[in-house]
Parts: structure tokens; C-alpha cells; sequence
């Protein structure tokens, strides 16, 4: 159960650190580090076994840098084990359950105590406090329906950070609906959804949705849909970046100069194939290791995001490291079998520029096999076009764009009434299945 005592008291230290020296800041990481992994090599069996395998003891860890002589730990090297190996032997508190989205088509459980997820609730809030949002504000998240149970009864009773959800899985036109009921001050979801909502916001003309912030999470939409969904709800969107696992880890403020990273919470590395940190401003896959989390520990944990640090100071004053997001998972880069690889960003830049862009709502680009590409198109309502017109031209359109031809790539068209969200409520427009 929240204690919204701990919550407040813990926003709290979370909003001093918000202005530490880097050099304070560090201090405090590498304390907590310290202590994190000297608790998971005693009392948690996976980490004791994995670093013993590693020839590595708790001393050996000391500093930022030295955390790279540990091994990266991935979510399917951890579905493997019993969670009793799992979880920490001195936890005595009844823990609570939770869970990841489950994009990958199968959600992963894993568990916090009481104090744990009251961290994570107060270092949520603290990056919607300075992006603006105030503790009574109409707070409406559309999200999956295992979220709904986020919010504490004595919370909506006395209205403070209290929020009403709205199904994502429930047919477009009706969330829409709900929406416009609730009348939010505060928009918050996934990024995907919130674009849906935009899109059947404008097609039924509504303009009576007017929210003052907008946050967006759980999966990546381009820069020109964020631009998108602005324009129609008339407010700033956000960008918040994390995984369920170790929370939120970072986010945007007004300024929109970059990612704040919540480092008090959890050291973010960005590592290349080897599991070797790259360069400030190089692209690396994003590395997690959690400072507060001991029932379930996670160190130099990766899920194949993919972002870049960045070595500039905010103007807004935060003194929160910056990093870049994010040009998607590892899983939604495509990749050919002359070596090259392709972000999603490459293929909403693509799609942008397509001279008859005007024809396509919606698409998704599919990838099972390295010779074979498949793009599911959901038409543009009210305009008649011939399929086979519009098949041929985004063949010609992609294969010139990546100097490609059908002997070397197969494009593959394919028409659609809709794109639903998969089994996680994410509206994911580019999907690869290649390792």
C-alpha cells in the first residue's frame, strides 16, 4: 500500500538533487553502487553466483567506471532462473508485483516492497512537477488496463497527483469520448495512443480537449507526430523515457535540450557490442544499473534501447545529466544482408518525404527475414486511389531511398482497415524479428 507520508517525503529529497554539483552527484552514485552491489552479492543468489562466476568481488567495485567489469544481464538470461534466485533472501516485507508491458509478446514479472514503490511513484512525479504539473491538476492516462490500479483510494479522495485512466484497448472513438468527459489539465499515456487520440480527435473536429501538458512514455513515436499531436490538443508534449523494470529514467523538461536523466536512481551507460562504454555524443545500447531497488536487484541490466550521452548543461538549470533519445530498441532497427542497418527513423523519414504521402495514414514496416521487407498500409480515408498504384510507388520510393533493388530486398505491400496496438497497447511502426 502507498504511503503518501514516505511519497512526499521522498519527492522531497528527490527535487533537492535536481540542482546537486556533478561532482556530488557522483559521491552519492558511487556510495549507493557500493552498497547495491555488495547487498545483491549477499543476499541475492543470481548476482553472488554471477559474480563469482566473473572472479569479481563487491571490492572490486569502487567507482562509476569500475561497474563495466561486471556482465551485462539481459531480461531472457533472467526468465531463465527461480525467482527465489531472484529475489533478495533478506526481504521480509510482502512484495508487490509487477510487470513490463510485454511488447516483446510475453510481459516479465518482478517484484518491489512498499518502499520501493514509493521511490518510484516520488521520482515519477518529480519530472512532471518541473515540466509544470500541480498536485490537484485533472490528471487523465490512457494506458493499459493493469495500470488502473496505480493510484491509492485516500488519493482520489483528497484529489492529490490523483489520476482517471482511459483504456487504450477500448475502439478509438470512445476514448476519444472519455477523454473529452474527463476535460484533463494533465494528458499523459502512451506516446502511440496519444497520437491515435490525436488523429480521431481531428477527424471528428473536436477541438474542446485542450489539456496543458501532454506526457508521453512506454514507445517511441518521431518528431513529427510529437509536432502532431501539439498542434491538435494545443498544449507542449513531453517525452519520458524508461522501462518498467527501473522506472522512469529519463526525461524532457520545457527546454526539450535533451533527456534528464534520474541518475540518483539509477546509472545509465551506453555500451557497444562488446559491452564497452562508448564516447560522449557516440550511439550506444542504453545499460541499466537500479540504486534503490534490492528486493529485485537490477545491475548493468540491457533491454536493447538504444541513445546517446551528451556532455551539455540544460538551460532551465537542472543539473541532471543529458542524454539523447532515442532512435528506437534494437528490435525496430532493420537490417539487410549486405550488413547495413536501418533505424525507425530512417523509415519515418522515408515515409515523410513519399510524394503522395498524402495517401497513407498509417503504416508499419514488418521484417521476418533479411531478403524481405513487408509495409502493412492503412489507406487515408476519403481518398480513392488505386492499390496497385500506391504499392508500386512505395516500392520505388523505399528501394531508391536505401539504394536497393528486388533482387537484393524484397518489399513486400500489404492493405489494412487498421494498425492496431500489439498485446502491449504500443503502436510500434517498424518491427524487426532478425537478431
Amino acid at each position: 500500500m502507498t504511503n503518501l507520508l514516505r511519497v512526499c517525503y521522498y519527492l522531497g529529497l528527490a527535487q533537492r538533487r535536481l540542482y546537486w554539483k556533478p561532482s556530488e552527484m557522483r559521491r552519492y552514485q558511487e556510495k549507493k553502487l557500493r552498497s547495491i552491489v555488495r547487498y545483491s552479492y549477499n543476499f541475492v543468489p543470481f548476482y553472488h553466483y554471477l559474480l563469482k562466476k566473473a572472479g569479481i568481488l563487491p571490492t572490486d567495485i569502487k567507482t562509476l567506471e569500475d561497474l563495466s567489469k561486471l556482465p551485462l544481464v539481459r531480461k531472457e538470461e533472467l526468465r531463465k532462473e527461480k525467482l527465489s534466485d531472484l529475489l533478495s533472501t533478506r526481504e521480509t516485507e510482502k512484495l508487490k508485483i509487477l510487470r513490463t508491458s510485454g511488447s516483446t509478446g510475453k510481459p516479465f514479472f518482478f517484484y518491489v516492497n512498499e518502499t520501493e514503490n514509493d521511490w518510484r511513484k516520488a521520482l515519477y512525479m518529480r519530472g512532471n512537477i518541473a515540466c509544470g504539473q500541480k498536485p490537484r491538476d485533472r490528471w487523465v492516462v490512457v494506458t493499459a488496463p493493469h495500470h488502473f490500479y496505480d493510484i491509492t483510494s485516500l488519493q482520489r479522495i483528497i484529489r492529490v497527483f490523483s489520476f482517471e485512466c482511459v483504456n487504450l484497448f477500448q475502439p478509438i472513438a470512445k476514448q476519444v469520448n472519455e477523454v473529452k468527459k474527463l476535460n484533463p489539465d494533465i494528458l499523459d499515456g502512451y506516446s502511440g495512443s496519444l497520437l491515435l487520440l490525436a488523429r480521431e480527435t481531428e477527424q471528428q473536429k473536436i477541438d474542446s480537449i485542450r489539456p496543458r501538458l501532454i506526457f508521453g512514455t512506454a514507445d517511441l513515436i518521431d518528431p513529427d507526430s510529437r509536432k502532431f499531436v501539439e498542434q491538435v490538443f494545443n498544449a507542449p508534449f513531453y517525452d519520458q523515457f524508461g522501462c518498467a523494470e527501473i522506472n522512469r529514467a529519463a526525461w524532457q523538461c520545457p527546454e526539450k535540450e535533451g533527456y534528464h536523466m534520474d541518475v540518483d536512481s539509477v546509472i545509465v551507460q551506453f555500451v557497444d557490442s562488446n559491452g564497452e562504454e562508448v564516447a560522449v555524443g557516440e550511439k550506444g545500447e542504453v545499460v541499466y544499473t537500479s540504486l534503490f531497488s534490492k528486493s529485485q536487484p537490477f545491475i548493468r541490466y540491457a533491454i536493447n534501447d538504444v541513445g546517446t550521452a551528451l556532455d551539455d548543461e540544460c538551460s532551465c538549470g537542472i543539473t541532471l545529466p543529458m542524454m539523447k533519445v532515442v532512435e528506437g530498441r534494437k528490435d525496430s532497427f532493420i537490417k539487410l544482408a549486405d550488413g547495413r542497418v536501418f533505424s525507425p527513423m530512417t523509415f519515418w523519414t522515408i515515409m515523410r518525404y513519399f510524394k503522395h504521402a498524402d495517401l497513407i495514414e498509417q503504416f508499419r514496416v514488418i521484417q521476418n527475414r533479411l531478403e524481405t521487407i513487408e509495409v502493412l498500409v492503412k489507406k487515408t480515408r476519403g481518398i480513392e486511389v488505386e492499390e496497385d498504384f500506391i504499392r508500386r510507388k512505395i516500392v520505388d520510393h523505399i528501394s531508391k531511398c536505401i539504394q536497393t533493388d528486388e533482387t537484393s530486398l524484397e518489399i513486400r505491400i500489404k492493405f489494412v482497415e487498421e494498425l492496431e496496438v500489439d498485446s502491449s497497447g504500443k503502436l510500434r511502426s517498424v518491427v524487426s524479428h532478425i537478431p
